[in-house]
């Protein structure tokens, strides 16, 4: 699960940064769009790198923990930040375009897996086994 949250945090960061390319080399450039466009364009590019960056440090510091309750409710938080990336980037392709009067219903999946995954994180608590500092 390590490997699979740091992977999906890596993709994200990259997909972050191709995002980012994207909006510098946009026609019209990002300047001429209205303000409400501009925002809805960078809002999502930085849920992407919310997204990515909450998986890649799970990647780094992730501890399964080995039975019980925590295990399964950990699995599951692990699955929402996991696919919280994927339909953030769809949001920021799809959702620009509609403006703000429009219902946003990718980057609120996005985001409210994001929420939910962390929070079940917490639930779990961290693994006292090494009781580090």
């Amino acid at each position: 699960m390590r490997r699979l949250h740091l992977a999906v945090g890596l993709f994200a960061v990259l997909v972050f940064v191709a995002t980012g390319q994207f909006m510098r080399h946009h026609a019209p450039p990002m300047a001429a769009l209205s303000d409400s466009d501009r925002l809805m364009f960078r809002s999502r590019h930085i849920y992407i790198l919310a997204g990515g960056l909450v998986n890649l440090v799970l990647g780094l510091y992730f501890r399964l923990w080995p039975q019980g309750w925590r295990r399964k409710v950990q699995g599951v938080g692990s699955a929402l930040l996991i696919v919280s990336p994927a339909l953030l980037f769809v949001a920021f392709v799809l959702e620009p375009g509609r403006g703000f009067q429009a219902e946003m219903p990718w980057s609120s999946s996005g985001l409210f897996l994001l929420f939910g995954g962390g929070i079940l994180d917490l639930v779990c608590g961290p693994d006292q086994s090494d009781k580090a500092i």
